[in-house]
Parts: structure tokens; C-alpha cells; sequence
């Protein structure tokens, strides 16, 4: 077996994934756990990590860096974000070393919009820069949907701006927690009829809170099914996040980076709009970790 050169871990709120690279960057051994940062007691993060990675870590001069909620308020330790614009040369002198040259928490980025407003992510910096890597690009505009979906600009290798959608979330409450979730039948298959039809409705003039409605009177006189009322709730989202950004993607194509679910609706959503993408999966974290581990050496 080639000589592992990296353990790349992604430590977010609902699961613990660790993969241990070689010096190409191709996973040797990969490993996943139900431990979020959710599920450690404080003061515990040392003690999950040993347990799970142990064994690994006794490899002479293996480096580990850490991406995710790990380097968050409630993680193992707080990694104060890395502010935009920035690329591998302004993220590596913020790395959060645990152990000096072996152990660190990648901090995360934060940007500033235009009304001067703060916004953060954690551990989707790891994967725009190994889409960039993936897709031999250094100007990109991505979007990584998911609770909370991230649309990222990058130019000359450095993350430019960042914008947060909690269209993820907005799904979840809605469908379980409102007067919608009497209508829906969350056990259905995905519809894309009716995906399609609530993109389209999203793209209509008027408020959100308007359209919003639609997904009750359209189950209320019989014009979608129950089983089909999520998909067109989630094409909806989806599209109004699409609606925002609009300007923005005119200059695409967009990458799109997330699970096979996911990125199967953002794609369909931006092809139905005309707009080009291209989908990666989440290969893209241990790239990105791999690049970064590589831009320590070169500096």
C-alpha cells in the first residue's frame, strides 16, 4: 500500500468522516462514525478522535487537518474564521493547531455583504477549493446546497464573496412543522413534474410568503397530490434560490457540490433554467484538504 501522507477529516454536526490520503492525494482507507459535534460531550473531542483515528495517527509524521463544526463555538475548539477574500495563502497561517505541525482545525471563512451584514461557513471552504482542484479551475462560481446553502464567487483561487440560504431548513420546518404538513406526504417518491412546476412558480413576481400558500390550495383543490406536494414545496426553495442569484449565474457555469440527492435537484433546477453546472460529489472535502496540506509544504 502507498504510504498514507495526510488524514483528511470532515467533523460536522451529525457525523465524524476521517480518510487517510496518500502523497497523489487518492484515499488509501476511509472511515465515517454517527458523531457529530452534537453527540460529544464537551471536552470529549480529543478522546472521539483518538478512539476513531487512533491507530492511524501512530504513521510517522502523518499531518491531520480538520475541516467542519469541529473548529465551531461547540466543536473542539474554537478556530476564529478566515475573513474574504481569500485563497490557500490567506487560510494556512490561520489554521488552529492543536498539536504544533500535526493536528489542526481549518477555521472556516466569513465575508461581508453589501449592507454590511457577516456571513460564515465551515468546512464547505474545504470543498470550493477542491472543486477548483477537481475541475482545474481558479475562477468559479459554486453553490453547495444543503441545511444551509452556500453560493460562493471565486476569482484567482480566492474566494471573493459567499452568500447563505437556509432554504435546506425553511424545507424541513414547513413540511413538518406548519399548516403545509398537513397536506404532505413526506413518504412519496420524487415527482419532477411537480419539482419542475414549483420552479417555475418560484420564478413568478411576488413574495415567497405568497407562493408559499400555493403549496396548500394546490393540494386543497386536488390539483397535486400529497405524494407530489414535497417536490414542487422543494422545487419552489429551490427555485427561489435560484431567482436570487440570477445576475449571478448568467456568468456560469455553476458547480455544483453535495450528495447524490441534492445535487441531482440544483441540477435539474439550473438546467430547467437554461443555466450551465456541473455536479461533484464529496470527494471534493479530501481534495481540498489534500491541496491545502500541499500549500503548507510550499509555503
Amino acid at each position: 500500500m502507498t504510504s498514507p501522507a495526510l488524514l483528511a477529516v470532515d467533523w460536522g454536526t451529525s457525523s465524524l468522516r476521517g480518510a487517510l490520503l496518500d502523497t497523489t492525494g487518492a484515499v488509501l482507507q476511509a472511515r465515517e462514525f454517527p458523531l457529530g459535534i452534537l453527540a460529544v460531550a464537551p471536552g470529549e473531542f480529543e478522546h472521539v478522535f483518538n478512539t476513531c483515528f487512533g491507530d492511524w495517527m501512530q504513521t510517522p509524521r502523518l499531518r491531520c487537518l480538520i475541516s467542519g463544526m469541529a473548529g465551531s463555538r461547540q466543536g473542539w475548539q474554537e478556530a476564529p474564521y478566515c475573513p474574504c477574500p481569500a485563497g490557500f495563502a490567506e487560510l494556512g497561517p490561520h489554521l488552529l493547531w492543536l498539536q504544533p505541525g500535526r493536528i489542526a482545525l481549518v477555521p472556516g471563512l466569513s465575508s461581508i455583504d453589501a449592507g454590511h451584514t457577516p456571513d460564515v461557513m465551515r468546512g464547505e471552504e474545504v470543498q470550493i477549493f477542491g472543486a477548483l482542484q477537481i475541475t482545474g479551475r481558479d475562477t468559479a462560481i459554486l453553490v453547495l446546497p444543503g441545511t444551509h446553502s452556500k453560493w460562493a464567487q471565486v476569482q484567482c483561487g480566492r474566494v471573493t464573496r459567499f452568500e447563505t440560504f437556509m432554504t435546506g431548513e425553511v424545507f424541513a420546518l414547513l413540511s413538518q412543522h406548519s399548516i403545509l404538513a398537513k397536506t404532505l406526504d413526506l413518504k412519496g417518491e420524487f415527482d419532477h413534474a411537480a419539482f419542475v412546476q414549483g420552479i417555475d412558480h418560484s420564478q413568478q413576481t411576488g413574495s415567497l410568503l405568497h407562493h408559499l400558500f400555493a403549496v396548500r390550495t394546490l393540494g386543497l383543490m386536488e390539483h397535486l397530490s400529497s405524494q407530489a406536494l414535497p417536490s414542487f414545496l422543494s422545487g419552489l426553495l429551490i427555485g427561489e434560490e435560484l431567482r436570487s442569484q440570477r445576475q449571478t449565474v448568467q456568468n456560469g457555469p455553476v458547480i455544483v457540490i453535495g450528495s447524490s440527492v441534492l445535487t441531482m435537484r440544483y441540477t435539474l433546477a439550473l438546467e430547467h433554467l437554461h443555466i450551465d453546472c456541473e455536479a461533484l460529489d464529496a470527494q471534493a472535502t479530501w481534495t481540498g484538504l489534500w491541496a491545502l496540506a500541499r500549500s503548507l509544504d510550499a509555503a
